[in-house]
């Protein structure tokens, strides 16, 4: 019985995700569209779950871990390539912000699931703790003030977690209000080249890690 309700409950998200990432808004998901894709009735939700917020709040963790898990696979990767020396800043911004950015853009990536769970956290973040377990978790980001130290010694850990917050940003800005990029920049940037955005994103954050002459 146990495994069984594990499948179910794995069926509810795999569905809820699938639906959020084709959905142009969260009103367009319902309880029955999500049972009805994972082969199963709209109370399940309830008996699984919680409720469908839980369920969304549930599938927007998953996702967020598997993000956060490349982020930090880039970084393990800068601090292997320099071992035993400091790892390359612009590598170590990249890893910061990179995935961000090429999920944004990838259409076959489940981004939306993050961008419709962010919405929803905006009315509903004070209502329950799922939102704040996720919302405040940042860990993630905490493990780049390690790496920041050793490529930036000068800078106190203070010092590394405001620019560090200042970095993510900037990061936000780029992937949440494409329009006014577009205004700002004249329309003159390819906003759909992940790797040209990162590029200029690390020129604009690197310079907040190095020595003032």
């Amino acid at each position: 019985m146990h495994g069984r309700t594990n499948l179910t409950a794995m069926r509810l998200m795999d569905a809820c995700e699938h639906l959020l990432c084709e959905s142009a808004a969260l009103e367009d998901l319902t309880a029955r569209r999500i049972a009805v894709e994972a082969h199963a009735t709209p109370s399940a939700i309830a008996y699984h779950f919680g409720c469908q917020e839980a369920l969304v709040a549930a599938v927007a963790e998953r996702v967020y871990r598997r993000l956060n898990a490349e982020r930090l696979s880039l970084l393990r990767r800068a601090v292997d390539r320099r071992a035993p020396e400091p790892p390359d800043l612009e590598e170590v911004i990249a890893a910061l912000v990179g995935p961000s950015i090429r999920w944004s853009l990838d259409p076959t990536s489940s981004y939306p699931v993050l961008s419709h769970f962010t919405a929803m956290a905006k009315v509903h973040r004070e209502e329950a703790s799922y939102y704040r377990r996720i919302i405040d978790d940042i860990e993630h980001h905490r493990a780049f003030i390690a790496p920041l130290k050793r490529v930036a010694p000068w800078l106190d850990e203070v010092d590394i977690g405001w620019r560090l917050n200042c970095a993510l940003g900037i990061r936000s800005q780029v992937t949440r209000s494409r329009s006014r990029t577009e205004v700002l920049t004249n329309n003159r940037m390819d906003l759909n080249d992940p790797e040209l955005i990162i590029a200029r994103m690390v020129e604009v954050i690197a310079p907040m890690f190095r020595r003032m002459a």
